[in-house]
């Protein structure tokens, strides 16, 4: 039975690192864009009716995109990064919806959303940062 849970931490790290690293490579061209790609990605809060400082809210998707895709990844402080990159994914999706793309446009953002979400339930697993110094956590 051990070996089953060990494996089970095991698929999670996997899966866990890989979805971090591929968010955090997503974002670090967003955060090294500057106040010009801030502005653009932080327009689509306009979905939500929320139209100022776009360059702010611009900056903290790309900020939950590349930082918080490392600690998705590392699984340090795993929970805030992962409630971060949920809602990073439900604005991407609302913004492809509200542009009426179809699935194989928005499928992305859907599959990272429902991947983000389960993760604050989860939690960090076995083998993160989390389990190693902040237990209770984990």
């Amino acid at each position: 039975m051990k070996k089953k849970e060990n494996l089970l931490q095991l698929g999670w790290l996997i899966l866990r690192a890989g979805i971090g690293i591929s968010i955090m490579l997503h974002g670090i061209p967003k955060l090294t864009g500057g106040v010009e790609t801030w502005t653009y990605i932080g327009g689509s809060m306009s979905i939500f009716g929320i139209t100022f400082a776009p360059a702010f809210w611009g900056f903290l998707a790309a900020v939950a995109e590349s930082v918080g895709g490392a600690l998705f990844a590392l699984g340090l402080l795993f929970r805030p990064a992962a409630v971060m990159l949920t809602g990073t994914m439900v604005v991407a999706l609302a913004t492809h919806l509200a542009a009426g793309d179809d699935f194989m446009v928005f499928g992305h953002a859907l599959d990272l959303l429902i991947v983000f979400a389960g993760a604050i339930l989860i939690g960090a697993g076995k083998y993160s940062l989390d389990a190693k110094l902040l237990p209770r956590l984990a």
